[in-house]
């Protein structure tokens, strides 16, 4: 497995997994896991976004934690990905964030993907960090809360109209509050790319993959 060690600027030292295109990269992509930590679902999405030709790594955002953590999408991992979430801070989460951005720049411009917990850390990211091209946050809870930030980079986002946790006219409200960034909601649930999920969506799932790609292609190459 591609793992490699990163230092946040705390001193904080955080695995990371990463995959490397087969051609020279594009460009770069920060892929920030769900509550479910860098498990096999994660991996897959990184390597994908390899095989589409960019630099990609997924940072253990759990580290901090908890060193190791591979969730399963079963009520028990649900459980012990939300206690973990919430012992973990938006401080620590951006400086990890940061450390993966540095560890992949040297590829060209760098974005960054994230899923349910990853897609607010996606959001924040765009808000707080330099050195973003663009960011595609995936129905990201806490993203309505901060729906007045000040966004730094083009953004990307997609959202499920049955997502009870993140409710419809909710999404439609932040897309009228940024009409700088481009949102999308799909007729599907919560989780709906990840095809481990009960929730995958295929069709969904497709439309929003080919987005992201388009999207990355437009801002980073």
């Amino acid at each position: 497995m591609p793992m490699l060690e990163l230092t946040a600027s705390d001193g904080h030292r955080l695995a990371a997994y990463r995959a490397e295109p087969a051609n020279p990269p594009q460009g770069a992509l920060v892929v920030v896991q769900e509550i479910f930590g860098v498990n096999r679902h994660i991996r897959a999405v990184t390597d994908g976004f390899a095989n589409d030709g960019y630099l990609a790594i997924a940072p253990a955002m759990f580290d901090r934690i908890e060193r190791g953590v591979e969730l399963e999408y079963t009520p028990a991992g649900v459980q012990a990905g939300r206690a973990l979430k919430g012992k973990a801070t938006l401080a620590g989460a951006l400086a990890d964030v940061a450390a993966a951005i540095a560890a992949v720049a040297h590829a060209g411009k760098v974005g960054i993907v994230g899923y349910c917990w990853g897609g607010y850390i996606t959001w924040m990211a765009a808000a707080q960090l330099a050195g973003l091209a663009c960011a595609i946050p995936y129905y990201g809870g806490g993203i309505l809360d901060n729906a007045d930030v000040a966004l730094r980079c083009p953004i990307q986002g997609h959202f499920g109209e049955r997502d009870a946790g993140i409710p419809a006219d909710q999404v439609r409200e932040l897309a009228a509050r940024h009409p700088e960034a481009e949102i999308h909601l799909y007729a599907a649930d919560h989780g709906f790319m990840c095809d481990e999920r009960g929730s995958y969506d295929a069709p969904a799932a497709k439309l929003a993959r080919e987005r992201t790609l388009a999207f990355l292609r437009r801002h980073i190459g």
